[in-house]
């Protein structure tokens, strides 16, 4: 008999290598789990623009950096707008997806963000801090990552980089949600190291922070991470909106809190299915 589940192009890098997360390992699972409601096949970035028209959907998950193939991704990206394809995370976000100019943005319009300058004027204007964070505005896993003195901001080459204040904060915090809806958060408690993460049971607070960026954000249907770190007087400030391909950190929830999470997503993508496609130009 023929099968009547949506079939589902699950783009994944599994050989991708980064420094405490297990990419491939959260993938296999994650697929098989949706595997229970979906016809899934996995495939390399590089060949999901070739193959996604068989598909009914196509969900990006731990792909790595697309500035690893920017190319490809772009064909892909185009493609996938001219076609009104369903692409999960949806291709309307603002955020890490569309590169770091967001964080400017969210500067400029005073939302609690680390200050953010592109220009020599606005980083000589930026708060005084014991060094300054240099990143590519196309950047991602601290790849280009790099500090500098506040004496070195002048000489900077400015453009296609963002500079920041090193903040000194109390320790860094993720906050998970599926189309709009909070799931989970965790945290690192050592600065130093922020990818030994451990549960964290948010407040009231906390989550008004971080569900006003994922509000901003245009992505109905879909998984994004909001980065914040707690500053030593409390505050929360916005790091990163990870739109694109967050890693989940699932290995580390209870079993109770993995089965909901994987729940939470079916139920996502099964709207996400049930949608009408209207194409539209790309971007």
């Amino acid at each position: 008999m023929p099968s009547v589940k949506p079939r589902v192009l699950f783009v994944t890098d599994l050989a991708y290598e980064a420094r405490g997360r297990r990419y491939g390992d959260e993938d296999v699972f994650l697929s098989s789990r949706l595997r229970e409601d979906f016809d899934i096949a996995l495939c390399h970035p590089l060949d999901a623009a070739a193959l996604m028209d068989a598909f009914d959907m196509v969900v990006v998950r731990n792909s790595g950096p697309v500035l690893n193939y920017p190319v490809a991704y772009e064909e892909f990206r185009t493609r996938a707008l001219r076609q009104g394809a369903r692409v999960y995370n949806q291709l309307t976000g603002k955020a890490d997806m569309t590169g770091k100019q967001y964080l400017l943005d969210l500067s400029a319009e005073g939302y609690p963000v680390i200050p953010t300058a592109d220009d020599r004027d606005g980083a000589l204007r930026l708060p005084d801090a014991d060094a300054y964070v240099v990143k590519p505005k196309a950047g991602a896993d601290s790849l280009g990552l790099r500090f500098v003195t506040r004496d070195e901001l002048d000489g900077l080459e400015y453009g296609d980089v963002l500079v920041q204040p090193r903040v000194d904060f109390r320790y860094e915090l993720s906050f998970y949600f599926v189309d709009h809806t909070f799931q989970y958060a965790l945290h690192a408690p050592r600065p130093d190291r922020r990818w030994e993460l451990e549960q964290y049971r948010p407040t009231g607070e906390d989550l008004a922070f971080a569900q006003r960026f994922v509000d901003w954000n245009e992505i109905d249907h879909g998984i994004q991470r909001v980065d914040a770190c707690r500053t030593r007087d409390g505050r929360l400030l916005l790091v990163e909106l990870e739109d694109l391909n967050p890693y989940l950190s699932l290995d580390l929830l209870t079993p109770h809190d993995r089965d909901a999470f994987v729940a939470a997503v079916k139920a996502s993508l099964h709207r996400f299915a049930a949608e009408d496609r209207t194409p539209r130009r790309p971007a």
